[in-house]
């Protein structure tokens, strides 16, 4: 029998357009697909209580499509190194694909496990499956990193060279060996306290509820996006952050429907292209990210670093968190958040601002915040919008 391929799952959690399902069952041999929840003292920025709810749904839909093509999905807790080695002495596995991550903890992480695997003389490979661009893939002439997000936008459009979504022409075979694998519920991810029952009447985690949001954006809001998107009482906005942030659809896979959607109506076209450009914003924190690690805790402008922020700031940020700040719009936003687990973006820049600029409040407050609160908290995004409103960030 061939030995089997460990595909282990990231933010990557889906079947279509995933290279590394692909470049396996490319091979034929049978996919061990594999999620480790982690656990490790090290990492700073483990998913907050929002974005946990969201994995567990996100779990749940991927393990359903594992099942029905006659996979499944192997659950694992522990260090990424040790689960990998168990799974791989147990299965007889001799490969081990997975998509990269960009966070600087993963990195490091991911080095080191493939220095590991390599030195034993196992075959590893890992793909971009999230991004547009390599964060490496886009510099300036003099081969540096952008530090300003319009030349960089057209530096990445001048690249973009008609990626499609990948189709694989190859079936994928799956593991039959004996693998224990944890339960789901086990993990507890969800909360114990009612408090993200809102979030189910507005979210539907997994490629599925992926595709159809893509699907209802274009159809009923994609026209008016330019007009409606800054409008925090329509509902004009795409809300696919959340997806492309677990790898539910690609980054590719979205701006292949956009655009086919332009070229037969040309209405569309305005709209359309000023939602690439929101799709930049997100390449350009990733961007950002790589090149400067430090970006989630330290200012990128080291002029703001003698800010003197308020420093008596325990009853002000509460009252943030909890709306209750007597500012209708402030309050509104926040207990939106609370509520569903997600903001409008508009809305996401007037409550940084009012405690940023108004209370006077450090920015990594707020970024805690949102870190543990937003179904959508992605590292690079939320570090370099927050920076961005306080005035510390890139432009």
């Amino acid at each position: 029998m061939p030995l089997p391929i460990v595909a282990w799952f990231r933010r990557d959690l889906r079947l279509s357009d995933h290279p590394a399902l692909v470049e396996a069952a490319k091979t034929g041999r049978p996919i061990i697909p594999l999620y480790i929840l982690e656990d490790d003292e090290k990492n700073s920025w483990a998913d907050g209580a929002a974005s946990k709810w969201w994995l567990h749904q996100s779990l749940e839909a991927l393990s359903k499509s594992l099942e029905q093509l006659g996979g499944r999905l192997y659950l694992r807790r522990g260090s990424p190194q040790k689960v990998l080695t168990d799974v791989i002495q147990s299965s007889g596995a001799k490969s081990l694909y997975w998509s990269r991550c960009y966070e600087p903890y993963a990195i490091n992480r991911d080095k080191s496990i493939k220095s590991f695997f390599v030195e034993a003389h196992f075959d590893v490979k890992s793909f971009n499956s999230n991004l547009l661009f390599e964060p490496w893939e886009i510099q300036t002439a003099d081969g540096s990193p952008y530090r300003v997000f319009t030349p960089y936008w057209k530096s990445c459009l001048k690249l973009w060279n008609d990626r499609r979504p990948l189709l694989s022409q190859y079936p994928m075979t799956f593991y039959e060996g004996n693998l224990s694998s944890d339960i789901l519920e086990s993990w507890a991810l969800c909360p114990q306290k009612k408090w993200a029952d809102g979030f189910k009447d507005m979210w539907c985690p997994g490629e599925t509820g992926a595709q159809d949001r893509l699907n209802d954006f274009i159809s009923n809001r994609l026209k008016s996006y330019v007009h409606d998107r800054d409008k925090p009482g329509l509902d004009g906005t795409s809300r696919l952050s959340p997806h492309l942030h677990w790898g539910e659809i690609s980054p590719i896979a979205v701006i292949t429907a956009i655009e086919s959607a332009m070229a037969s109506d040309s209405t569309l076209k305005e709209g359309g292209e000023k939602f690439l450009s929101e799709l930049g914003w997100r390449e350009f924190s990733h961007h950002l990210l790589y090149y400067f690690p430090t970006l989630p805790e330290q200012n990128f402008q080291s002029k703001f670093d003698h800010f003197e922020w308020q420093s008596d700031e325990k009853d002000f940020l509460e009252k943030w968190q909890r709306g209750k700040t007597g500012y209708p719009i402030v309050d509104a936003g926040m207990r939106e958040l609370w509520k569903t687990g997600w903001m409008h973006n508009r809305v996401r820049m007037i409550v940084a601002s009012f405690l940023t600029k108004h209370l006077r409040i450090h920015w990594r407050r707020g970024e805690e915040w949102f870190w543990d609160t937003l179904v959508d908290a992605d590292l690079a995004h939320n570090a370099a919008s927050w920076q961005w409103v306080a005035g510390s960030g890139a432009d």
